[in-house]
């Protein structure tokens, strides 16, 4: 599976399936994609973080993705 979309699929895509719907970034429709999620982790503004921590852990249960990051996981806590 490919975790690149096209402007077009992003542009698609429901609000909800965004780590940071407010800016429509780390889109995650699918298990792939909350694994690039978690990889690109570290490129979410600062402030962000915990937002996208908690939905990427959110996405991955839905998908049955194993979010093994300490990183994300520690800024879902928070």
């Amino acid at each position: 599976m490919n975790d690149r979309l096209s402007y077009c699929e992003k542009k698609d895509l429901p609000d909800s399936v965004f780590g940071l719907p407010q800016r429509r970034e780390y889109p995650m429709p699918d298990a792939a994609h909350v694994r690039a999620a978690e990889a690109y982790f570290r490129y979410c503004p600062e402030d962000l973080k915990p937002q996208l921590a908690r939905a990427i852990l959110s996405r991955a249960k839905e998908f049955g993705v194993d979010v093994e990051s300490p990183v994300v996981l520690s800024y879902a806590d928070q």
